[in-house]
């Protein structure tokens, strides 16, 4: 009796164990089929001609290298005793078209003089770089080769989380390593990159993966695999890739045009936190606060207000503040969106006809947004902005913060150096106006607080007790 108990036991766990591994994806049949199309990316820098030439020999930093040193540096540079220029092993991409476009990270082929592409069947070419975008690091290559492999596109907008994922790249220079994992969460804001909602996976990325497929189990590609999470410098659990849908549309004009045109909307935004949302009267802290409208921008055309907390964006919720630059950066200048918004405890929708997203450059010379800082202030000195400053500050009102102390707008945030803008929704003209806007104010819930700081608009939530 003993006996038989066990062998139902024992074949009660071998079932169970091949029943789990029934379920676990079997990867072999999609790596054979798809690792034809995903290639190797690699660039040359040119030698700096200062840096030495027929009959002269130069250190690092420019000097002439003395005779009798030459023979102990010339092995590490070229002929003439130029530096030598090896190949640097930087990542992957893969190929969308049998003509020979190949898609990759910006940040593979940034800055190369040229840049190489090896194939499965193990053949070299130089690429032409077609176009790259910094803001959403797509570049887009193209080879001198016909009849070549190619991935077919998937959809990023259908990707559910949890799905599994497979990922082939050249890790370390490893080709055609495949690692394997579940889509973690999807559109992921990082810091500097506002115009990609990332798609986050535990797949195993390291350096040299970067710009490598990500796959579904259809075996389309989702995603590009760009950008990992650690402390370490190697993989950590954390892994970022662009949405398909997203590189195409960059593709798309790099090719046409050789560079991407983005939507622009005009507006700062900060997060909504709790006791902001409580002080505008929504229901939970959702949206993006519009802290500053931009001059001559679409959405002072609009009649975009600040201190409006943007909720929508062309019949999508905007959650996070971080969602709304990434949307809006996909509409094409001079299309229209409707734009929901929240402004004195109604919601309205606004047709905004989008523009054209200024460069880095000219973007900062528009506006020099900061980081909201903690620090020290109603226990204020304040007093009111002279004409000179007005227009040195760039605000048509508001009274100047020159000291503080333990107080709600400590508590707050406010800082010496601030200018107090608008309080609970209503300009602030002077000094004697606040003083008799803040007796009135409510003490049963907070009210919003919008300062200038260091040229930079930043709503606080103050409280009075």
């Amino acid at each position: 009796m003993k006996t038989i108990r066990s062998l139902v036991l024992v074949l009660s766990v071998v079932f169970s164990v091949q029943s789990w591994a029934a379920e676990l994806p079997d990867f072999t049949g999609l790596v054979k089929t798809l690792s034809p199309a995903v290639v190797n990316i690699s660039t040359i820098n040119e030698p700096d001609p200062n840096q030495g030439g027929e009959g002269s020999m130069r250190g690092p930093n420019g000097e002439e290298i003395p005779e009798i040193f030459r023979d102990f540096f010339r092995g590490f540079q070229g002929p003439g005793g130029a530096p030598r220029a090896n190949p640097q092993s930087l990542g992957s991409g893969f190929i969308i078209s049998d003509d020979g476009y190949v898609l990759t990270n910006h940040h593979v082929v940034d800055g190369a003089d040229k840049v190489m592409v090896r194939l499965n069947d193990r053949r070299e070419l130089e690429a032409e770089v077609i176009g790259s975008d910094q803001r959403s690091d797509v570049a887009l290559l193209k080879i001198d080769a016909d009849n070549l492999p190619t991935l077919k596109m998937g959809s990023s907008e259908a990707l559910e989380v949890g799905e599994w994922v497979l990922a082939i790249g050249s890790p370390f220079g490893f080709d055609h390593s495949v690692t394997a994992g579940i889509v973690s969460a999807k559109e992921r804001s990082l810091a500097g990159d506002s115009y990609v909602p990332f798609i986050q996976t535990d797949v195993a990325i390291n350096p040299g993966n970067s710009g490598g497929p990500l796959f579904n189990l259809d075996g389309e590609v989702i995603g590009i695999n760009s950008q990992i999470y650690t402390r370490s410098g190697g993989f950590m659990g954390l892994s970022f890739a662009i949405p398909i849908d997203v590189a195409m549309e960059v593709s798309d004009q790099l090719r046409e045009q050789g560079y991407v045109k983005r939507g622009w909307l005009g507006v700062i935004i900060q997060e909504v936190t709790r006791d902001l949302a409580e002080s505008f009267g929504l229901d939970k802290p959702a949206g993006a606060l519009v802290a500053q409208v931009l001059p001559d921008s679409p959405a002072l055309a609009a009649g975009i207000q600040e201190g409006d907390v943007i909720i929508g964006f062309n019949g999508r919720e905007i959650g996070l503040s971080s969602e709304l630059p990434s949307q809006v950066g996909r509409v094409a200048p001079g299309k229209s969106a409707a734009v929901d918004i929240y402004r004195d405890g109604k919601t309205i929708t606004l047709d905004v006809e989008i523009g054209l997203l200024p460069s880095q450059e000219e973007l900062s010379q528009t506006v020099n947004p900061q980081e909201p800082q903690k620090s020290t202030s109603l226990g204020l000195n304040v007093r009111d902005l002279t004409d000179d400053e007005r227009e040195r500050f760039e605000v048509s009102s508001g009274v100047l913060v020159e000291g503080i102390s333990n107080g709600p707008a400590a508590q707050a945030g406010v800082n010496v150096g601030d200018i107090i803008t608008t309080v609970d929704g209503k300009s602030i003209s002077s000094v004697s106006q606040l003083r008799d806007l803040v007796g009135d104010l409510p003490n049963d819930r907070p009210v919003a607080l919008r300062i200038v700081r260091s040229g930079s608009p930043i709503y606080l939530a103050l409280r009075i007790e």
